[in-house]
């Protein structure tokens, strides 16, 4: 019966959005308030039918009906309670049903929390949210559908996929959904502002929330995927450039674009076009990204569908939505009327550049990506990209994104002081010289770039600090003065300086643990020991741990110092899974500051040795961190009352920091 209420639910979320989608238009064409206004009791209305039908797909997990075709075969009973709710997302049709979620979530955000905008404005963006909603709810009923009953019901499920039985599962879908579907909003405004043929510096002030809070959550929850697969795959990387890694970095790129492209809007008037254009293209690279993993052109742990016609279909959206979207954006967008000039020394010219390195490194992704698939579907045959190509491509236009990234928040409006901000970053480049200086002394073995790289980290990260440190005239001033400024301070500068300096910090983990990371293979008999860096770790023998439906071979390991004091143990472990007869490895992590030991075991030798794969981070938990640090910028940003649509900033405020902004 629950299972059948959520397929029911779906069915009437599907009309709800049918009526949103067409309705408001309607109205808007026609000048009707009525119709226009029926974009937010839909758009509600919507909302909680799919919360229906999502929870009660849940509720035939937590429960274990097996007698749901999906639960049979994405869980087990014996599975922890955890990971038998988030099988919910574990698989192809549920993960769509969350995809849905969320988007009928960020419309509801949108009706109910939109009072201030324009009524036109709203009416036509609920719309094309609308419109979004009912292409994938019609997918999910038509080829997706994880309501289906077997006939016999069996008495046990065949267990979720080892690799996804994972805390990781918990957070890391949930958090890229939010930054896919989140940029849907800025498509949907987009869309809504070339209907209208109307767009202001307004209009980026109310897409830049959700914009903000859309690159937060992908920001983590690509980070989150980055360790998940650190640890759990067994092979030491948190990289690969693998087509579904590329999948999630490319709207992050583009969201990365919008966001400061959006700031000169709001604050110039200056870059419409061109931002609109980037939030069509941001959410279209989510879209992208949802055909490569759902449509079965990719084989991955992510890539859960192998039914042809769930790819027809999803490139089916593909084609209406993008489509449809650039159509729109060729025909309306010369009609737009263009903002104010800026000379290229200004903070608005620094954003510019700041925007052609992004897109341009988004490109490169995208034909690395891409260029294998079509040329295989155009003419068979199969080549690799790898990590080589992004490398070498990626690498280069980035770094320079770094080297102008402290100079922008010092620059003026419309015309800017470059020596002036070279002046004020003097420190930062003497740090960053100090650095690359230690870094050729103490260096031995290793790329002889990756100094200039740890000085680059070090120059993004000082910067940071010092356009803090020239907003609240520290010590320039008495220091209490000083911390009162500082409290004043707009919460969006810093957000701006936490998410600079997150940047500086993970470039700085990524040049260590790529440059400096060290790696030993050995096969060991209790008793024999392993050397790396200024660590020994000795194998004391393998014994048996037993789970909820799982078992553990594990290896235990005393690690010390190469003087021989106890740091502490390992226990690495191969983990086998009887119901899907698979097995994994459970690599074993030990921190010692920002640094890390991993280390990870293979099956045993018929000799009684165990092959043992060691690795030494030097810095790997920056990578992370840095993710953190940018995630917590933007959360202050987002917080800033600036922000909030139609919320005045205090006068007492701008006349007291007038001279910071």
């Amino acid at each position: 019966m629950i299972a059948e209420l959520g397929h029911y639910a779906l069915m009437l979320a599907l009309g709800l959005a049918l009526i949103q989608g067409s309705m408001p238009i309607v109205g808007t064409r026609n000048n009707d308030p009525v119709l226009m206004s029926m974009a937010t009791p839909t758009a509600l209305g919507q909302f909680v039918f799919v919360a229906i039908s999502f929870g009660a797909l849940a509720v035939c997990y937590v429960t274990s009906d097996f007698s749901v075709l999906n639960v049979y075969e994405n869980s087990n009973s014996a599975m922890p309670l955890l990971y038998r709710l988030t099988s919910v997302w574990g698989n192809h049709e549920g993960s769509m049903m969350l995809w849905v979620f969320i988007l009928a979530l960020f419309g509801a955000l949108v009706a109910g929390f939109g009072n201030n905008l324009p009524p036109r404005l709203k009416a036509n963006a609920l719309a094309v949210q609308a419109w979004i909603a009912a292409a994938f709810e019609l997918f999910i009923l038509t080829t997706s559908n994880p309501f289906l009953r077997i006939a016999d019901a069996p008495f046990e499920g065949r267990d979720l996929n080892p690799v996804l039985q994972d805390p990781g599962l918990a957070f890391h879908p949930p958090l890229l959904y939010l930054g896919y579907v989140g940029f849907s909003i800025a498509f949907s405004f987009a869309i809504a502002a070339l209907l209208e043929g109307r767009i202001d510096a307004a209009w980026a002030r109310w897409v830049r929330p959700w914009v903000l809070g859309a690159w937060m959550c992908l920001t983590l929850g690509i980070a989150g995927g980055s360790y998940w697969a650190y640890y759990e795959l067994g092979w030491g990387g948190f990289w690969f450039w693998d087509p579904v890694e590329n999948a999630s970095l490319m709207p992050w790129l583009a969201g990365t674009a919008v966001l400061h492209s959006a700031v000169v809007m709001e604050k110039r008037g200056a870059l419409k076009v061109w931002t609109i254009l980037l939030a069509i293209l941001a959410f279209s690279l989510s879209l992208i990204g949802t055909f490569l993993v759902r449509s079965g052109v990719l084989t991955s742990v992510h890539a859960f569908a192998i039914d042809p016609r769930r790819g027809i279909f999803i490139l089916a959206i593909l084609v209406a939505f993008i489509g449809g979207a650039l159509a729109l954006y060729a025909w309306r967008a010369p009609l737009l009327k263009q903002g104010g000039l800026f000379a290229p020394i200004s903070r608005e010219g620094a954003l510019v550049i700041n925007n052609l390195f992004l897109t341009c490194a988004c490109a490169t992704v995208f034909v690395g990506t891409l260029y294998p698939l079509a040329l295989e579907a155009l003419t068979g045959e199969k080549i690799s990209v790898g990590p080589p190509f992004f490398n070498l491509t990626f690498g280069p236009l980035f770094l320079p994104l770094f080297v102008v990234m402290p100079f922008g928040p010092l620059l003026g409006w419309k015309r800017g002081d470059l020596l002036g901000a070279t002046q004020r970053l003097l420190a930062a480049a003497m740090l960053a010289a100090v650095a690359i200086a230690a870094g050729f002394a103490l260096q031995h073995g290793g790329p002889v770039l990756a100094p200039f790289g740890v000085g680059l980290a070090i120059f993004v990260m000082a910067g940071a600090l010092i356009d803090l440190a020239e907003r609240t005239l520290f010590l320039r001033i008495p220091l209490g003065a000083a911390l009162r400024r500082a409290v004043g301070l707009p919460r969006s500068a810093w957000g701006t300086a936490f998410a600079h300096f997150g940047m500086g910090v993970t470039l700085m983990g990524i040049v260590a643990v790529t440059a400096w990371g060290s790696e030993r293979i050995a096969a060991l008999k209790p008793g024999g020991a392993i050397d790396i860096a200024h660590y020994r770790l000795t194998f004391e023998g393998l014994f048996n741990r037993p789970g909820p439906n799982y078992r553990d071979l594990v290896g235990h390991f005393t690690v010390r110092r190469s003087n021989g004091d106890l740091v502490g143990t390992m226990e690495p472990s191969r983990r086998t899974f009887p119901t899907r007869n698979m097995a994994t490895t459970e690599a074993a992590l030990m921190t010692r500051g920002v640094s890390q030991l991993y280390l990870s075991l293979g099956d045993p030798n018929p000799d009684g040795s165990v092959p043992v794969r060691l690795y030494f981070k030097p810095q790997v938990v920056m990578i992370w961190l840095g993710a953190l640090i940018m995630f917590v910028g933007g959360a202050l940003s987002l917080s800033d009352r600036r922000l909030r649509v139609g919320a005045p900033r205090p006068a007492s405020a701008r006349a007291a920091f007038l001279a910071a902004e």
